[in-house]
């Protein structure tokens, strides 16, 4: 069963060789979320990775929607957790998702 703060979408498959931008509609928790941060670790070890996956850390919100800088730099064989804090009026909400790298 998911854990009531991981996205809908569930696990994502990335490739060492992709470089992809998630995005995230935050209207299931609140609408128009600003100060949004994100941090990146490995599942199993909880190594803090943000600097190596995300060497641009500048997330964006348009609306309901946060969008990630370039996921990049995986190494294969490891599940990541992407977890995404954003603010909407004085109330701080997260959510996460992870990251296989299958290749």
């Amino acid at each position: 069963m998911a854990d009531i703060l991981e996205v809908a979408e569930g696990l994502q498959y990335q490739t060492s060789d992709e470089k992809q931008a998630y995005q995230i509609t935050t209207t299931n928790w609140a609408s128009d979320p600003t100060s949004t941060s994100v941090t990146a670790y490995i599942d199993s070890t909880n190594v803090d990775v943000t600097s190596t996956v995300f060497p641009t850390n500048s997330p964006s919100e348009t609306g309901d929607v946060i969008s990630l800088s370039l996921l990049q730099g995986l190494t294969r064989g490891t599940l990541y957790r992407i977890e995404v804090q954003f603010t909407v009026g004085s109330s701080v909400y997260e959510c996460y998702f992870k990251v296989m790298c299958s290749r």
